[in-house]
């Protein structure tokens, strides 16, 4: 098992979650089942995020992008969030994980929207954990409707043009109140990050993996977070500065 430090770990991991139709091509199984070994994995990998201490997990689930999937395909991904929601609610309860999200969840259709309302609801006072799903989630779409709110709260007064800073546009954004990302986890190969967190990722240590999301396991988060703590984080600082104390 790799040996991780437990005095410098993330405080927010976000994972794009990629790989499942593949997985399922390798297995000779269909893209539902490979959506479903998926689901294996992402309960692996809060429960490892949990026993560790990771204060926030971000997971890519479903992206503006992903309805143009075939229309059975989307339907089979939300079905499974359902189920995995009714499933796992006992757990985060047990283990003081708070869920949230972050995207259009007005996008979703019943029955999702009510099972995410009372989970999100019934966890809403856990403070161990975050898990913050990402659905119906794009990026430039969150930066967009963010300048589009502070424009009229400028208009009504609410802020001056003069008090728009990085800080306060933050403050508009669907993860306001969770730090930024510290380490951004892609799986299956890609090397890009699809319109994932665009803003709050201008700092985050990436790191890219070929192992399939169905495939992805503590171990494989392990390794992950063994190579954060391998890199020296400088901010656009140096590293003189750095090991003199000085931070951004």
């Amino acid at each position: 098992m790799t040996e991780i430090n437990p005095g410098n770990l993330p405080r927010h991991i976000a994972i794009i979650m990629d790989g499942n139709g593949r997985g399922a091509k390798q297995h000779a199984m269909g893209r539902i089942a490979g959506h479903k070994k998926g689901a294996e994995a992402v309960r692996a990998t809060v429960r490892a995020c949990r026993e560790i201490g990771i204060p926030v997990l971000t997971l890519y689930a479903f992206s503006t992008e992903n309805w143009l999937r075939p229309a059975r395909e989307v339907k089979a991904l939300m079905r499974l969030l359902e189920e995995y929601l009714r499933l796992e609610i006992q757990e985060m309860m047990d283990n003081g994980i708070r869920l949230t999200t972050i995207g259009d969840r007005e996008a979703l259709k019943e029955p999702i929207r009510s099972v995410l309302r009372e989970t999100i609801a019934r966890t809403a006072r856990n403070g161990e954990m975050t898990l913050n799903l990402a659905l119906s989630y794009g990026g430039r779409d969150e930066i967009v409707g963010a300048v589009r709110s502070l424009v009229k709260d400028v208009q009504k007064g609410v802020l001056a043009e003069p008090d728009i800073t990085q800080d306060s546009f933050s403050r508009y954004l669907d993860t306001v109140g969770l730090p930024d990302p510290d380490l951004l986890i892609r799986t299956s190969g890609e090397y890009r990050i699809s319109n994932f967190l665009l803003w709050q990722c201008a700092y985050a240590e990436f790191y890219f993996t070929d192992v399939l999301w169905p495939d992805f396991n503590r171990e494989e988060l392990f390794r992950a977070i063994a190579e954060y703590q391998r890199r020296e984080r400088r901010f656009g600082l140096t590293s003189d500065q750095i090991r003199g104390g000085r931070t951004k």
